[in-house]
């Protein structure tokens, strides 16, 4: 299956060469581009589109609003934001708004060719490392929360569930999960499809935004 993805991007230099690596693989083609939020909301209506690559600081309309508005919309595509770390706030109100992950825009020609097709398949991207530095930044931004006021969709969650879900939120695999918790990588993944269920969250990325929020877990990657 061909992975059709949309570039959108101020700067035609940067579409250009992600088209170029993207171009070179046999699961994937450009099919569309946009140069700001308002262009690509557009361009979607008439586009059929898998993976958008969404930039953050455009004119007209901005990367994290041109996110929660397709996003909102039925079917809409996966979004993957590219920013900096210089815009880190801006990578967690795309994550926040619907977006299925993050990467930085110096990302590795591979890395970024792998988030893609996780985005696609129906996974999320958050890569430990950037996670923890990004996350850990801009929580203390966030409303506090203490350990004794949990939203309560956290109470549907059983003990054990909301210990992986605090290291899902600290940017570990399932397989690193599982290690720590000396239980087997496929019954992690149970449990995390669980926590989806019962809150109500699209992918592993929700999961992170709402263990900030709530202060499950807090700056330091600490619950």
């Amino acid at each position: 299956m061909t992975i059709r993805v949309m570039l959108v991007d101020d700067q035609v230099l940067l579409r250009t060469g992600f088209r170029m690596v993207l171009a070179a693989q046999p699961d994937m083609e450009v099919v569309a581009e946009a140069g700001d939020g308002v262009e690509a909301i557009q361009v979607l209506r008439s586009a059929a589109v898998d993976v958008v690559l969404m930039d953050v600081r455009m004119p007209k309309l901005d990367g994290v609003e041109a996110t929660r508005r397709i996003c909102a919309e039925p079917d809409a595509p996966k979004v993957l934001i590219l920013t900096t770390f210089d815009l880190d706030e801006y990578a967690f109100s795309g994550l926040k708004a619907g977006a299925s992950g993050f990467m930085l825009k110096d990302v590795p020609p591979g890395d970024l060719l792998a988030a893609i097709r996780a985005v696609h398949s129906g996974d999320a991207v958050v890569a430990p490392s950037t996670t923890r530095r990004l996350l850990d930044r801009f929580a203390p931004m966030l409303p506090s929360a203490g350990k004794n006021s949990q939203h309560k969709e956290l109470e549907r969650l059983t003990e054990r569930e909301r210990e992986v879900m605090m290291l899902v939120a600290q940017g570990l695999s399932n397989g690193e999960i599982a290690a720590r918790l000396v239980l087997s990588e496929a019954t992690v993944k149970t449990h995390v499809g669980r926590i989806l269920t019962k809150l109500g969250l699209r992918d592993r990325v929700q999961v992170v935004v709402l263990a900030y929020e709530t202060g499950l877990v807090r700056a330091g990657g600490h619950g």
